[in-house]
């Protein structure tokens, strides 16, 4: 939900792997990681809070653990 408060991201990652996704949690943080960049994506499908890359550098986000996410509103449409 779009208006609902940030989440850790490690919650969410660890959320995904229980329900769906049992193998290593990077590539999970990754593929979200790409959908709250704004220039990877023309629209981000998750809203997030700290560091999430640059453009010059998009390998350069922070741990899970450092970050939070909710959905964008693009994500409910």
């Amino acid at each position: 939900n779009a208006s609902a408060k940030f989440k850790k991201s490690c919650r969410t990652v660890g959320d995904v792997l229980g329900k769906y996704h049992p193998h290593g949690d990077s590539a999970c943080y990754e593929a979200m990681v790409l959908m709250a960049q704004p220039f990877s994506y023309r629209y981000p499908l998750v809203d997030g809070q700290g560091n999430w890359g640059a453009p010059d550098d998009p390998k350069s986000f922070a741990a899970m653990r450092y970050t939070e996410s909710r959905l964008s509103k693009y994500s409910e449409l």
